[in-house]
């Protein structure tokens, strides 16, 4: 990753930042050259540091957009929805 293209990773991060609820998607669409895994690790990688840095909003915010881009991008395992995953669970209700 260049450091070009992780500054434009990092300005689109600001602007879902800044952008009124609702807004995310039309940000995102609107730079569809950077959607990518690159974008999606480096908000990871903001997340991490914000909830470092106890902005757990932010952290929360960009971990949930981070994880439903991974999913777009079939880089998020879908696991399968399953009777019951952990019995001794299920048995402890």
């Amino acid at each position: 990753m260049t450091e070009q293209r992780e500054q434009l990773y990092f300005n689109l991060i600001d602007e879902l930042l800044k952008c009124p609820n609702g807004h995310e998607p039309e940000i995102l669409e609107s730079k569809p050259e950077l959607i990518d895994s690159g974008l999606v690790q480096t908000m990871l990688q903001v997340a991490t540091m914000f909830a470092h840095e106890g902005n757990q909003d932010g952290a929360k915010f960009l971990f949930f957009v981070a994880r439903e881009l991974a999913k777009e991008l079939g880089l998020y395992p879908e696991v399968p929805n399953t009777e019951v995953a952990n019995p001794e669970v299920a048995n402890k209700e």
